[in-house]
């Protein structure tokens, strides 16, 4: 199976060399490739001129937004020009650890799930702020009780998609949206979300962290507002739905509005 690797960038100059050597360098499960996609979300720090030099790799895909338009709008794109089977978000910054892939990859390789989140709180996370800490508990209760979703990291950023599932989605994020926008319509559509536990090194504004605390209203607004939505607007391709409500039409009854 293949595996696209979706990078959103947005000034990431200092950590993006580092990020992408470990990418490249990550383990995948047995019989995997990869193609990783960085998507220049309209850098100004140097992080564009900086990847004029993977163009030569074989296995980087590299795309420069004109603007910057949002984490959200640069996943899109990402999902748009991947090629793979799976399609896995990893962030520009060295918060995750793409050591952490097989365990993340691994369930939908062998065709037990079609959706996996790499959850920072299943093993406990040290040094995140109170603030931060707090609003991700917020955000996995909201999605838990929304959704019945039974999850323990709404927010986190690793999360792994079968990719023509993923590309069935009609998604409309332009900034951090994107993560509670597509868990509220994986689970609308009936898919189980996997959970494993990834390690996690936080990091803060100074450092480069760019979340606010408003992103976290939009992220909860999100969520409510696609829990009412109606169903036929997720997707893109209607026709195809059934295939995937089949094993959780049980589920999906009481999802509906």
């Amino acid at each position: 199976m293949k595996i696209s690797i979706v990078i959103p960038v947005y000034n990431e100059f200092v950590t993006l060399p580092l990020v992408l050597q470990r990418v490249l360098d990550a383990p995948l499960p047995s019989g995997c490739q990869r193609e990783v996609i960085i998507v220049d979300d309209g850098s100004t720090d140097g992080t564009s001129v900086l990847l004029e030099e993977y163009n030569a790799n074989d296995v980087v895909i590299v795309h420069h937004s004109v603007v910057n338009f949002g984490k959200g709008a640069a996943v899109r794109v990402g999902i748009a020009k991947a090629t793979g089977d799976i399609v896995l978000v990893q962030d520009g910054d060295l918060e995750y650890d793409p050591n952490d892939y097989p365990r993340i990859l691994q369930p939908i390789v062998e065709g037990s799930a079609d959706v996996v989140y790499g959850s920072r709180f299943i093993t406990g996370v040290r040094g995140m702020k109170w603030a931060n800490w707090q609003a991700n508990k917020i955000l996995t209760l909201t999605a838990n009780i929304l959704f019945a979703a039974h999850i323990t990291d709404e927010a986190t950023a690793y999360k792994a998609f079968r990719t023509d599932l993923l590309r069935n989605i009609r998604l409309r994020c332009l900034r951090f949206e994107f993560c509670p926008e597509v868990t509220a319509k994986v689970r609308r559509l009936g898919c189980r979300i996997h959970e494993v536990p990834v390690s996690y090194n936080p990091r803060g504004i100074l450092e480069g962290k760019k979340i606010r605390w408003h992103d976290g209203i939009e992220a909860l607004w999100t969520l409510v507002r696609y829990r009412f939505a109606p169903l036929q607007s997720f997707v893109t391709r209607p026709q195809t739905v059934s295939k995937w409500l089949a094993p959780y039409a049980a589920h999906v009854a009481d999802l509906r509005p």
